[in-house]
C-alpha cells in the first residue's frame, strides 16, 4: 500500500493552508507530522483522508487517483485529540460499530472486536460504558474502533494531547507496537519533538503550510536541511547567533573563535548563522575548546531534575536546559558554555551548510 501526494495545494477564503506538497508514504510505516499549531498538520490530514479536496494536485492510493473520492468510500480511520466514543454503548459496541455499518456478520464482528480489544488491553472492559473508563482507556477505545476497520490508512491527530503525563508516556510506547501489528500506513500529528523521536519511523516537519523536510526521524533531527526545520524539531526552539567565516576561522560573538575544519574549511568567507539546541548550553565548561558567552539571566523554570534558563545575549533571547536544580540570581550576569561540536551552521538563505558534531578546534 502507498499513499502519494503530488503537488497537493489547499486554499480557503483566499488563504493558502497547504503549499504544493509531495509526499509518498509506505505500508507498515509510522509517519509523524511535526509542527506548531496552525502549521498545517490537520489540513494535510484532512486532504489525505478525503475530508477536503485539494485546489491543485492529485492524491493516489496504491496507484489509483482518489483525489475526488469521498472519505466514506476509502479505507481510512481517524482519531482526534478530542476522542469520541458513544456514551450509551458499551466498549464492545463502540468498537463493533464501524463493522456493523459495513454489514459484517456477527462472527466476523466478534472476532475483530476481541482482537482489537486485546491489542489495546481493553478485554476486561468490554461490558463497560465509556464514562466508566479512565481517560487513557477511553482513548484506547477510540483507537480500537479505528483499528478494527482494518483501514489501510490510520490518521491520528494529536491523539494523546488531552491525557495526563503518565498515560501519554504509556500510549507513546504502545502505539508503535500497535502499528507494527496492524501493517497500515499510520500518520500521527504532534507539536512535540520529543513525541516524534519516541515514535520513530519517518517525520515530516511543517511550518506555515509547507513541508520543510521528510525522512527517517533520526535523520531529520540530526541533519535538518534548514534553520526552519531545526527550529521546528527542537523544544524549546533552537538558539541562533551570527557567525562570520574569515580565513580558517569562525568568529562568534564575545570574541570567541573556532578553527573551521572539515567541510567548513571550504566555506567561502562571509556571514552565516550558528544554531545550537538548548540542552547543549552549560553553565560549567565541560569541553577544553568550549565557547564562552556572556549573558544575563532573565527567567528560570524548574522541571524537577532539570532547569530551563532564559537568557539575554546582547538582545538575543536564548533558552538553555541544564541538569539539576540550581540557585541562580535573576538579572545577574551568567557565563554559559557551548561545545563547538554541537553547533550547526546555516547560510544566509537558512540552508544547512554544516551539521553538528563536526570537529571544531578552539
Amino acid at each position: 500500500m502507498t499513499l502519494k501526494l503530488e503537488g497537493v495545494t489547499k486554499r480557503m477564503d483566499g488563504q493558502t493552508h497547504i503549499y504544493p506538497t509531495d509526499l509518498e508514504l509506505q505500508s507498515g510505516t509510522m509517519n509523524v507530522l511535526l509542527g506548531p499549531t496552525l502549521s498545517g498538520k490537520t489540513s494535510l490530514m484532512r486532504l489525505m483522508a478525503g475530508l477536503d479536496v485539494p485546489n491543485k494536485g492529485r492524491i493516489f492510493w496504491n496507484g489509483e487517483d482518489v483525489t475526488g473520492m469521498r472519505v466514506q468510500d476509502r479505507k481510512v480511520a481517524m482519531v482526534y485529540q478530542q476522542f469520541i466514543n458513544y456514551p450509551s454503548m458499551t466498549v464492545y459496541d463502540n468498537i463493533a460499530s464501524p463493522l456493523r455499518l459495513l454489514g459484517k456478520s456477527a462472527s466476523e464482528v466478534d472476532a475483530a472486536v476481541k482482537k482489537s480489544a486485546e491489542m489495546m488491553q481493553l478485554t476486561p472492559m468490554l461490558d463497560r460504558k465509556p464514562l466508566e473508563l479512565s481517560g487513557g482507556q477511553q482513548q484506547r477505545c477510540a483507537l480500537a474502533r479505528a483499528l478494527v476497520k482494518d483501514a489501510g490508512l490510520v490518521l491520528l491527530d494529536e491523539p494523546l494531547a488531552n491525557l495526563d503525563y503518565k498515560l501519554r508516556e504509556e500510549m507513546r510506547i504502545e502505539i508503535p507496537k500497535i502499528f507494527e501489528e496492524a501493517g497500515s500506513i499510520f500518520v500521527y500529528a504532534t507539536t512535540e519533538p520529543e513525541e516524534a523521536l519516541l515514535l520513530g519511523g519517518n517525520t515530516a516537519t511543517l511550518w506555515e503550510g509547507r513541508v520543510t523536510q521528510f525522512g527517517p526521524t533520526p535523520t531529520v533531527y540530526r541533519k535538518p536541511v534548514d534553520a526552519t526545520t531545526a527550529r521546528v524539531f527542537s523544544d524549546p526552539p533552537m538558539n541562533f547567533l551570527p557567525v562570520t567565516k574569515s580565513g580558517g576561522k569562525l568568529m562568534f560573538g564575545d570574541g570567541q573563535s573556532a578553527i573551521a575544519s572539515g567541510s567548513l574549511a571550504d566555506l567561502a568567507d562571509g556571514n552565516y548563522t550558528a544554531g545550537f539546541r538548548p540542552n547543549h548550553l552549560e553553565i560549567h565548561s565541560q569541553a577544553a575548546d568550549a565557547l564562552q558567552f556572556a549573558t544575563r539571566l532573565v527567567v528560570t523554570e524548574l522541571t524537577g531534575s532539570e532547569t530551563f534558563i532564559h537568557l539575554d545575549h546582547h538582545g538575543e533571547r536564548w533558552v538553555g536546559l541544564i541538569h539539576g536544580v540550581h540557585d541562580l540570581t535573576l538579572g545577574a550576569d551568567l557565563s554559559v558554555y557551548l561545545d563547538p561540536a554541537h553547533v550547526y551552521v546555516f547560510d544566509e538563505s537558512g540552508s544547512l551548510v554544516a551539521p553538528a558534531s563536526y570537529s571544531l578546534a578552539a
